[in-house]
């Protein structure tokens, strides 16, 4: 492994208003919930690189998830994770910190808690359809 062996306690958090204010800059938000998912919705400028599959056998690691984020972002980008809830979320930061990138973030309560704060698209449907259930809640 390179880098230093990081736990999911060392995983910086954001809430969803910092996170909103963030993206407005310069950083990058990688949205790892499954293809389905983010085609339900999704913030503008969002990346999806799924960290899992739901399969016949439930849900598998993507194992190509970081060869996947390395055709996107560069080592030393800031980006901001985000799943439905939080715990896919802790996940893929932890191995994308282990694999060398220096400023990553998970948005706290993922897309569930962004829909909830009201920061969807003016338009969108409403926020119970915008959610799915994610039985990785922490």
């Amino acid at each position: 492994v390179f880098g230093n062996s990081c736990t999911p306690e060392d995983v910086a958090t954001v809430n969803v208003i910092a996170a909103k204010d963030l993206l407005g800059s310069n950083h990058c938000y990688l949205d790892v919930r499954t293809p389905e998912e983010f085609s339900k919705s999704h913030s503008h400028h969002a990346f999806n690189v799924p960290y899992m599959f739901i399969t016949q056998e439930g849900r598998v690691k993507n194992p190509e998830f970081l060869k996947e984020v390395s055709l996107i972002l560069k080592k030393d980008d800031h980006i901001i994770v985000g799943c439905n809830s939080g715990g896919r979320g802790v996940r893929a930061c932890v191995d994308l910190i282990e694999a060398g990138y220096e400023n990553v973030s998970n948005m706290e309560g993922g897309y569930s808690a962004w829909v909830d704060a009201g920061l969807t698209p003016a338009g969108d449907k409403p926020a119970e359809e915008l959610k799915t259930f994610c039985k990785f809640r922490p």
